[in-house]
């Protein structure tokens, strides 16, 4: 994989341009080869003239207030988050982020597809949650100690072409999690309202997470400190109702190869949730300053994922459990039929009447806080994917993306339950394969946080050549396709990991397992041929 020194020059210059108003730093804190960022990133940010369109736009956006840095790291004199407000950030980002109806609807999963009983059905969810959010914990302590995003972090570990292709996974993941999450929401509108089609409910939805994330990294963690609130009374009246109602079915757990199957491909779903957040963890701690306790950020985030995922899981599981009341032949399985999620909430508060359908458009409208993180780091992960995307401003990113998604979430809406269950197990395997090279990295080769030099993120000379994180991602697919349990295909080991032709599904394992192997044998040989 060749650079060549025009790629460098072409890559600062946009690094440059994207700093926003009053950045100055020194050439030296990037590299020796870096240009002196300009006092006034308004001029700087200019493609076309000190008076171009590009100019412009960029005075405009200052004017409102709208975040115009990218990619490139945040300085220290620039992170203004400091004391337990910042904590309460970082804790508040994932607790509101999760605290959402389609937490709500993975639960659901359980017993609806997998077949699970009450008991093992929660167990899965909190081993599996556990698993799954302890990268997302650990990769937040990496934003306040050098201020770069998450995207960018992955350099050190896949290399300046390498992370390219982790970008492309991320995108794909963003624009998923946006469009499965759109869905959701939909579902409840449309059961409040049977007239609103679930195009109109995903398009309101993403017209408010669009303007959310418009802003920026400010905008995004104010929304994020309160959004929280509505949906969590929201849950709790649910909570109350249902109880009220006598209507859990305490359904009993199987046993043997079949129970196996079910619980691993059921972990697998769970753990894609809990993990999906790992690939853009630190973009949300960049602002903090580097003296931040690494102990405190990840306990906090920690805090705010594990609480509400646990809470509206176990929810979830607890009211499907109703659908077996009558051998189905209730309205809790009608409303599931009808409109999904929001059909079987709104079976839960059918006797509240017109407060009831209240409480399902704050459901609704509770999107918006989960999609705010989506929308926000695929504009960061755009930039990183050639200096053609760097040059396109972030808010600009986040139109696109947001008009992608609505394409896609429009027409699945039909097809919802296998649309998610699929998504969630796309998820769980890239970012299994992601953490076992990043965690090979970091913890054989660099040794703790000593082993990076900051300052080298955006000097392709001076980053792994990512060729042996490329290959050993290869082989944490092939470790992955063995493992996988799917409809359209079912791995050699996923077989014997449980009972009849799906088995049991330990892609995300074996992922993990392969991709951390293959990094481990390959980056010596990388190193010692390129010396670096």
């Amino acid at each position: 994989m060749s650079y060549t020194t025009d790629d460098y020059d072409i890559e600062k210059q946009v690094s440059a341009r994207t700093k926003p108003h009053g950045d100055s730093q020194s050439s030296s804190s990037d590299g020796p080869n870096d240009r002196a960022a300009s006092d006034n990133a308004v001029e700087d940010a200019s493609l076309s003239g000190k008076d171009g369109w590009s100019a412009k736009l960029v005075r405009l956006a200052d004017k409102l207030g709208v975040e115009q840095r990218g990619i490139e790291r945040v300085p220290e004199t620039e992170r203004p988050e400091t004391g337990f407000k910042a904590l309460l950030n970082v804790s508040t980002m994932w607790l509101s982020a999760n605290m959402v109806v389609a937490a709500f609807a993975l639960g659901l999963l359980g017993q609806s597809v997998f077949g699970l009983g009450v008991a093992d059905a929660m167990l899965v969810i909190l081993f599996f949650n556990l698993i799954g959010i302890t990268p997302v914990c650990f990769f937040s302590t990496f934003g306040p100690k050098f201020g770069l995003r998450q995207m960018v972090l992955s350099r050190f570990w896949y290399g300046w072409h390498g992370v390219k292709l982790i970008a492309v996974f991320n995108v794909l993941a963003c624009l998923g999690w946006s469009a499965v999450n759109s869905i959701v929401g939909a579902q409840l509108i449309q059961a409040v309202n049977p007239s609103v089609p679930g195009g109109a409910g995903i398009a309101i939805i993403a017209v408010c997470t669009f303007i959310v994330c418009t802003f920026g990294y400010k905008l995004v963690h104010a929304y994020e400190f309160v959004a929280w609130v509505p949906p969590f009374i929201i849950f709790l009246i649910i909570l109350g109702v249902f109880a009220h109602s006598g209507d859990f079915v305490n359904i009993p757990m199987n046993t043997g190869t079949a129970e196996l199957g079910s619980v691993l491909s059921f972990g697998s779903v769970i753990y894609g949730f809990a993990t999906g957040w790992t690939s853009y963890a630190a973009d949300y701690t960049v602002y903090q300053p580097a003296t931040q306790s690494r102990r405190k950020v990840f306990f906090w985030t920690w805090l705010g994922l594990i609480v509400p995922l646990l809470f509206t899981q176990f929810l979830a599981v607890a009211i499907m459990s109703a659908t077996t009341l009558n051998g189905g032949a209730n309205r809790y399985q009608a409303g599931y039929d009808a409109t999904g999620t929001g059909g079987l909430i709104g079976a839960v508060l059918h006797n509240l009447g017109g407060f009831g359908k209240f409480c399902m458009v704050v459901l609704a409208l509770s999107i918006i806080a989960n999609n705010c993180p989506n929308i926000y780091s695929v504009s960061l992960t755009a930039q990183v994917l050639a200096r053609g995307t760097a040059r396109v401003p972030r808010p600009l990113w986040t139109l696109v993306g947001t008009g992608i998604y609505v394409a896609v979430a429009v027409p699945g809406y039909s097809h919802f339950e296998q649309i998610l269950h699929n998504f969630m197990n796309f998820i769980g395997y890239w970012l299994a394969i992601y953490t076992g090279i990043s965690f090979c990295d970091h913890f054989v080769f660099r040794r703790g946080l000593a082993g990076y030099v900051p300052e080298d993120y955006d000097d392709a000379r001076k980053l792994p050549p990512g060729i042996a994180a490329v290959v050993a991602f290869c082989c944490g697919v092939a470790g992955m396709v063995t493992g996988m349990s799917q409809e359209w295909y079912v791995g050699p080991i996923a077989l014997t990991a449980g009972k009849g032709p799906t088995g049991g599904d330990v892609g995300p394992e074996l992922g993990f397992a392969f991709a951390f192997v293959g990094y481990l044998i390959l980056r010596p040989v990388e190193r010692r041929l390129f010396g670096r």
